[in-house]
């Protein structure tokens, strides 16, 4: 009779394919994972906290260094939330260039993601594909607001500028580009034997389980669930537009990259609509020189590339800094899941199941 041994090690919290400060700790039999613990807080810097203590202009600035690939939905969220605490009115074309440049960011995330957990799974080709349409997108966020990573692109009742001479036609240009590119990227891996492999069936989580789990975004559409709040609880222009949500149907891995797919067709989609009909007027709502909210508390969530990204705000009505900040990061509540779906498989299969939640650890640990 054999001895059998069961080998803990650690993977992290600096590892290529953690996507940051991520440790899991992994019990094996061999390659095969018997149990995941995940070990998070190495990047905590006290955002809640520190937002407690700026006034409220001043944290739209704070808001970008949580999802940092997807700095303009957190600008988006936040500013919305006080927005709806003090019923501030944005102005249409603010409405309309938000949603512009929340699509903007999906599809810059997106390409983050894809570039990442292929080259994670093993293919380099796509990695440089994907970035090559992402610092286009990176252009144009350069060319409107001065940055290309933290854009501090939003401001309470609407943005500080608006958008540059002949902006609108390289955007429509980008678009044009990308439903080109990302035929590309299916013709290197939808079909590819290899990724099929490593993807399909591994990591499979039902609808009920993700629902329980906390699963939200495209981690949750890929288990059948057709939960998008741009759909079910309009914010920004998306009212105005028609759009599809695409869902999975194994609820793998493979089918959480299919989602994602599709979601770039679908981003450019509401991105034409929103130029054809971008209305002409003011960018910024009647809004006082020192924004102190009344007193209450308000929760409002909007549909960042990696899930629900909410806001719970509470203000005592007298000072201009929140009494309260609080912050649903889809990226945290995801990341949940991974014990569940990495047990079973092997020590690579973690590799490409990090890669399908796509966390960003900025907004894990805050």
């Amino acid at each position: 009779m054999f001895d059998t041994n069961e080998l803990v090690i650690n993977m992290g919290p600096q590892h290529p394919s953690t996507h940051g400060v991520l440790r899991v700790v992994l019990r094996l039999d061999g390659e095969r994972v018997i149990e995941a613990k995940v070990v998070i807080g190495y990047l905590h810097r006290g955002i809640e906290k520190l937002c407690e203590h700026r006034d409220w202009g001043q944290i739209v600035l704070i808001t970008d260094r949580m999802d940092y690939v997807a700095a303009a939905s957190n600008n988006l969220g936040y500013c919305e939330t006080v927005e709806k605490l003090m019923s501030l009115e944005v102005p249409p074309r603010a409405q309309y260039i938000r949603t512009i440049l929340a699509e903007l960011q999906r599809i810059a995330s997106h390409c983050l993601w894809l570039g990442t957990h292929a080259m994670d799974i093993g293919a380099m080709t796509v990695f440089l594909y994907a970035f090559r349409e992402r610092e286009l997108i990176l252009d144009l966020f350069e060319e409107y607001c001065g940055a290309r990573l933290t854009y501090n692109a939003m401001r309470i009742g609407g943005l500080p500028l608006d958008i540059p001479p002949r902006w609108d036609a390289k955007v429509r240009a980008f678009c044009d580009i990308l439903d080109t590119k990302v035929d590309e990227y299916e013709e290197l891996l939808t079909h590819n034997r290899i990724w099929l492999e490593r993807t399909r069936g591994v990591g499979v989580i039902g609808a009920a389980e993700a629902i329980a789990i906390g699963l939200s975004g495209p981690a949750l559409r890929g288990s059948a669930v057709p939960r998008d709040i741009r759909k079910d609880e309009p914010y920004a222009a998306y009212a105005d537009f028609a759009f599809d949500v695409p869902i999975g149907d194994a609820g793998d891995t493979y089918d959480r990259y299919l989602v994602r797919i599709e979601e770039f067709r679908q981003s450019t989609r509401i991105i034409r609509q929103a130029l054809d009909g971008l209305p002409e007027g003011p960018i910024l709502g009647k809004v006082p020189r020192l924004i102190k909210p009344p007193a209450g508390e308000t929760y409002h969530a909007i549909e960042s590339p990696k899930g629900e990204l909410g806001y719970f705000i509470v203000s005592d009505g007298k000072s201009n800094v929140p009494y309260r900040f609080r912050v649903r990061p889809p990226s945290f509540c995801n990341l949940q899941a991974l014990p569940r779906l990495v047990k079973g498989h092997l020590v690579a299969d973690v590799v490409a199941l990090i890669g399908s939640i796509d966390i960003v650890l900025g907004e894990v640990d805050r």
